[in-house]
This record gives structure tokens, sequence and C-alpha cells, in this order.
């Protein structure tokens, strides 16, 4: 039986720095905190939001502050400040075309996770997107994971999950599931070794020989 694929969305499945870094900026403008260099904001890229946002302001109401700023911006042109990965749209059509069940599982949040794969060329191929919900009750990428279980009815054994940073990896470990991680994105090798993926992969077309 053909495994269940977990795919992350930023840094996975889209390059999405501009329109993330730049809601971040402009959240801290909001509240009229210093702006973060460039490499430092490319760090949110992956963590939940308030997580990244709470070690900067110190703050339980400040942060929730943050991300209405961060959300505020995002809805109105952040969604679209994305481009998609070379060879992405091709290994999703021959996944699904090989009958691979596919799903997102991110920790941006649900609604904005839906809008952006409704937009992709291939978004239709995913079964399920499951992203943090908006009350932050559910974030952390082992909540994800459990929570696309639970939706697609499925096992660790079943599924693979596959991601850029190390909270993807971590994630598939905390359930026994194998995680592969990709370089493409945002984590970087060294990242993704110390996680413990189960296999690294350099560009998009090698995954179907390292499921093989």
């Amino acid at each position: 039986m053909k495994p269940t694929l977990f795919f992350d969305l930023d840094g996975t499945l889209i390059d999405s720095e501009i329109g993330i870094t730049r809601c971040v900026a402009h959240a801290l403008e909001a509240l009229g905190e210093p702006v973060p260099d460039a490499a430092a904001l490319r760090r949110w890229i992956g963590p939940p939001l308030r997580a990244s946002f709470m070690p900067l302001l110190r703050d339980a109401q400040r942060v929730e502050q943050a991300v209405a700023h961060y959300r505020e911006r995002f809805e109105d042109i952040g969604w679209q400040e994305h481009r998609v990965y070379d060879g992405i749209a091709e290994l999703i059509d021959q996944l699904a075309a090989r009958g691979h069940r596919l799903a997102v599982v991110t920790a941006k949040n649900e609604p904005h996770a839906e809008r952006i794969v409704s937009h992709l060329p291939f978004g239709h191929h995913f079964e399920s997107i499951v992203g943090a919900s908006l009350d932050a009750s559910r974030g952390e990428k082992t909540e994800l994971i459990a929570e696309a279980m639970r939706r697609l009815s499925l096992s660790p054994g079943e599924c693979v999950m596959i991601g850029d940073r190390h909270m993807d990896i971590d994630g598939a470990r905390a359930h026994g599931m194998r995680g592969l991680g990709v370089l493409w994105g945002f984590g970087g090798e060294a990242e993704l070794r110390d996680a413990g993926a189960h296999a690294l992969l350099r560009h998009p077309q090698e995954l179907e020989s390292v499921l093989a």
C-alpha cells in the first residue's frame, strides 16, 4: 500500500519568504518595535507564529496584537507573496497519478493555508489541509500531524512527513513515522540531519526513489 504523504507548506511546496518576513516586519513596526535583519526574519519561517513573537515581545497581550497585525497584512496581500519551487507541481501531479493520498500539514493558520493551497495549480490533489487553529489551541507540528492522521483515519506507519525544518522531523519522530527533509527550503542540511531525518532530498524528483 502506498504511503500517505504529509507535506509542509512554507519552504517545502512554496517559497514564501517575502510574504512571511514582510508581514512580520509590518507587525513589529505597528507595535513600535525594531525590525530584525533579513537573516533573523528568515528564521521565523516554520515555527508557530506566537512562538516566534514571544521571545521578542515577552508579553502575551502584545504577542496577540502582533499576530493580529501580521494577519491583517497577510490576508490583504501576504498570502499571494510566494512562488512554487521548481519541480513541485510536476511531483504532486505524479504522486497523485500513482495513487498516493496527499495532505498539507503546516504551522500556518488553517484558513490562510487553505486559501493558498486552493490557488495552487495542483492544490486539488490534497485531500486535507491541516493548519494551526486561530485560537492557538493547535499549532505545534506534533499536534498538527496527529490531527492529520485523525482526519484521514491513518496510523503512523501509513504516513510520511516531508518538510524543510526540524519541526517537521521532530513531529514525525514523535509519532514514530518517517520524516524526510528537503534542502531547497529554510532549514538546511545540518538542522535536518541533527533532527534525525530519515533521508534528505536535494530535488523534488528524488522523492519517489526515496519512497521506493
